[in-house]
């Protein structure tokens, strides 16, 4: 019973893999806009968390995965701080299982605290599906999920 319940919070964290694979389409030094209220405008990606890979091959990163970002640009107090961040949306194109292309305009992230939780109140603009079904706390805070 235990370990059911530890996996149900794993879930609701969002800390469990993808069900599919998507492609990664954001690599190191990649920018971002932030999607929420918190203040910040521009996001550079610094980690990718949890990303295992091959040898001296560059972490890369896609919709729904949690990331370490540096606030570029936005409000005084954010700038030059590292802060966790999942990412929304993205530029590169990925194909769903049921066979559709999904494609946004930019790459978008939103910021969290290191339990999960979104630091702002609200996000703008759309949330990819992906990102939604892994992250709840994103996914009610959203209004548009593609």
């Amino acid at each position: 019973m235990a370990a059911k319940a530890k996996g149900r919070g794993l879930i609701a964290k969002g800390l469990l893999a993808h069900g599919q694979k998507l492609s990664r389409g954001l690599n190191p030094g990649s920018i971002m806009r932030c999607a929420d209220n918190t203040g910040a405008r521009k996001l550079r990606l610094v980690q990718v968390n949890g990303y295992k890979s091959r040898l001296r091959r560059y972490p890369s990163a896609t919709v729904g995965d949690k990331v370490t970002v540096s606030v570029r640009q936005g409000a005084p107090d954010m700038r030059k701080k590292i802060f966790q961040a999942v990412i929304v949306r993205q530029r590169k194109s990925f194909r769903r299982i049921d066979g559709v292309w999904v494609q946004f305009e930019e790459n978008a992230a939103v910021i969290i605290t290191p339990e999960g939780e979104m630091k702002g109140s609200e996000i703008r603009g759309p949330v990819a599906r992906e990102a939604a079904e892994r992250w709840p706390r994103i996914a009610s805070a959203s209004s548009i999920i593609v």
